[in-house]
């Protein structure tokens, strides 16, 4: 990084610069907690004369606390980890119950990423005919937010009895999750303008008359793989084509990485499955309510604070498991 020549390329000089920010985190992290083990000693004293109760549990609260956030960063330990994330929603057959469901979802994924302290920008929302929505969008900003929320990738199943049906019957719904990284101008990815195919079209719902009266919204495809990206958050046709470009770029990007990664599976005899049908995650209202996580194992009896944005015991879990796969 002292080289005169380093800022000259963006594309090696960004990368490094987050792998620094990261092992700098861990630095600071480690440092405070050589200075924490040294004031243990002082506090194992004061305990032993009968003084500093509450101020000791305070403390050791305090270093589980930064323990657990380091267990975290080390966990999150691949490049793509530290970026921003890409979270679309898709429902499943089955029409308005599946459509419902796929907004339960969304509204879980903005509780949660507002309880972290994300930032969360909306891009694409169509909603359904009656309820819920056909698709849903949205960028998730801040420190490892791919690297968090990437354990939610795949199929999620939802059993309850249906506020649709009339004559009140149990319906099972499926709705579908994609995280991506999101990537920068640093990252190349060759994308030629014969392979895309640029349709406008107008916004719906909120946001306005000149949103819903000019042709503002743009939908892109990419003709060699067929990935299709909407975007109709901004007034400006400008923008959204700029935004849909960028979250095209970081979905070519993901299916690099997905290639690779199963190429890599197929060399070591372990490739799993995602394909529709086979759910990480089942959410059950009626007869009972718990929700289970079909790769972990892990349960949770209190459904309502999951669909809150409760995911924090999800997400550590399957990172735990994934920790122990590459030991």
């Amino acid at each position: 990084m002292q080289a005169p020549d380093f800022w000259d390329d963006p594309k090696t000089s960004a990368p490094l610069l987050r792998k620094r920010r990261g092992v700098e985190r861990q630095r600071d992290t480690l440092l405070q907690l050589r200075r924490d083990a040294d004031d243990l000693v002082g506090w194992r004293e004061l305990l032993a004369e009968g003084e500093g109760d509450e101020e000791a549990v305070s403390f050791v609260e305090g270093l589980e606390e930064k323990l657990g956030k380091l267990e975290f960063e080390l966990m999150l330990s691949e490049p793509e980890d530290a970026l921003n994330a890409l979270v679309s929603i898709h429902p499943g057959a089955g029409g308005t119950e599946s459509q419902d469901w796929a907004e339960m979802l969304l509204r879980m994924y903005l509780r949660y990423c507002e309880s972290h302290g994300f930032q969360i920008d909306l891009i694409e929302r169509q909603d359904g005919e009656e309820a819920g929505l056909k698709s849903a969008t949205f960028a998730v900003r801040g420190e490892y937010a791919y690297g968090y929320l990437q354990s939610e990738r795949g199929v999620h199943r939802l059993v309850r009895i249906s506020p649709y049906d009339a004559a009140s019957r149990r319906h099972t719904s499926f709705a579908s999750v994609d995280v991506y990284p999101e990537i920068d101008d640093t990252v190349e990815i060759e994308i030629l303008d014969k392979d895309l195919r640029i349709d406008t079209f107008r916004s719906s719902g909120a946001g306005g008359q000149h949103v819903n009266r000019t042709d503002s919204a743009v939908r892109m495809t990419h003709l060699p793989t067929g990935i299709v990206v909407s975007c109709q958050n901004e007034r400006s046709q400008i923008k959204n084509r700029a935004t849909a470009m960028k979250v095209m770029r970081s979905r070519l990007y993901d299916l690099e990485m997905k290639k690779r990664a199963e190429e890599q599976a197929k060399r070591e005899d372990a490739k799993m499955e995602n394909a529709w049908g086979s759910q990480i995650r089942s959410y059950v209202l009626h007869p009972y309510r718990m929700v289970k996580d079909h790769r972990t194992k892990v349960e949770v009896g209190d459904a309502d604070s999951v669909l809150d944005g409760a995911l924090d015991v999800f997400i550590e879990a399957w990172l735990r498991e994934g920790m122990k796969n590459r030991e």
